[in-house]
This record gives C-alpha cells, structure tokens and sequence, in this order.
C-alpha cells in the first residue's frame, strides 16, 4: 500500500502509518521514545485497536518501532529504520533540508550507477541496447525539463537493468523515487540539453562499444555533471 499520498477514502489505517512515520522519521519522535498509549492512539483517530495494531505492525515491518507487551510501542534508532523502504525514503525526503538529502544520495549515486554501467557494457542483450539508446533520443526529443525526465530516468534504470544483475536492478529501483526528486532539481538548470545529453551520450556509447572502463568513467562524469547542477539550483549550500 502506498502511503505517501493517502487518499480520503482509505482507511484510517493508511494516516495513522503516514503521519505517525512522518513523525518518527522527522525526528518529533525520538528513539527510545514511547508511542502515545494505545487507549490514546484509539481515541486520537477514532479507530479500534484491530484498526491501531495492524498500522503499528507495518511501522514494526519498516524497522521504525518495535512494540512488547507491558512495554508499549517504542521508536527504534535510526540505524535500525528501513531507509530504502520507499515510504520511510519519501518522509526521510520530507523532512530533510533538500541540499543535505540530495549529498547523500548523490554520494550514493556514485558508488552504483558507475558499477551498473560498466556491467552493462559486459551483460546488455542487443535488446537492451536498443532500450537505452530509445530513452536518449527521448531525451534529445524533449523540448523542457518536464518532458526530459521521464526519458532521462528511464535512461539510468534501463542501464541498471541492462547489469542483469537482480540484486543491483533491485537496489537501483528503490532508490527511483529518490532519484526522480533529484533529477527534478537537476534539471532546472539552464542549458540542460547543452550540458546533460553529450555525458548521457558517452555513457551510452561506451555500453555500446562494449567498453567497460570507458562506461564507468562516462558515468562518473555525468554523475559529476549532476552534482554541479544541484548546487546551482540549491545554491552554495550543496556541496561539491
């Protein structure tokens, strides 16, 4: 169940978990710290404790609590919080300055995304080839930033795909709706098609050359590319 926008007719199960992991994981609730008691938690959203338990459960399943009987439902440390969960990644997105959430991703970025294209260059299928060079010249196509993302989005995760490798397609995939909020702001700097296509066209080459070494530096460069356009976006506050 996606939680991050949950819609009136859901039921009250889908908020409790949204807004009481909003406060977990933007830090109002502090680990160690107890949940309000269940009779509290009933009354506070008028629900029953079947209602109550069940949205506790999924809170215990993204690591961000742990209940025991006579103990109540505690937040656990951070380090213990599911953070790839897409929910836990999206009120983490939510919570944080944009700048400080967008270092760490873009850090990360650059151990996977390098790794996933010089597998690529090893493993993609003819098909596969193809795939990837289709999302480019959508990217070319696009006449804004709007239309650019999907076709540039589509572009990396075709790549990680391409790896053939499920356990790197898997990690690359969850870490798409974070990805998608950077490349937003990425590509609100001016001279996008100027900057952005000729490093997406060297890493696209090299897979398609088979070039191992070659498709990693290209992603490296393109990945410093985007590390430079969010700090003309978010300003002198994002690092280089």
């Amino acid at each position: 169940m996606d939680y991050r926008q949950p819609k009136p007719r859901k039921s009250q199960h889908a908020r409790i978990v949204h807004e009481l992991g909003r406060l977990i994981v933007s830090g109002r609730l502090k680990p160690e710290d107890k949940l309000p008691a269940e009779a509290q938690l009933c009354e506070d959203y008028d629900v029953s404790r079947t209602v109550l338990r069940e949205a506790t459960r999924v809170l215990v399943a993204k690591g961000l609590i742990y209940s025991r009987p006579r103990v109540g439902s505690v937040v656990r440390a951070r380090r213990d919080w599911h953070l790839l969960d897409p929910d836990v990644l999206h009120w983490l997105m939510q919570s944080s300055p944009p700048n400080e959430f967008f270092d760490k991703l873009s850090s990360v970025r650059c151990i996977i995304e390098p790794a996933s294209a010089a597998l690529a260059a090893v493993n993609a299928t003819p098909e596969d080839l193809v795939s990837i060079a289709e999302a480019y010249t959508r990217m070319e196509a696009a006449k804004d930033p709007e239309s650019f993302l999907q076709p540039d989005l589509d572009f990396h995760s075709r790549i990680a795909d391409a790896a053939h490798n499920e356990l790197l397609a898997h990690l690359c995939n969850m870490l798409s709706l974070a990805l998608r909020e950077s490349v937003k702001y990425s590509n609100q700097r001016p001279n996008l098609h100027e900057l952005a296509l000729p490093r997406h066209k060297a890493i696209l080459t090299a897979i398609q050359n088979r070039d191992t070494l070659g498709a990693r530096h290209a992603s490296l460069v393109q990945l410093e590319d985007a590390r430079a356009a969010l700090s003309a976006v978010l300003g002198a506050d994002f690092p280089l």
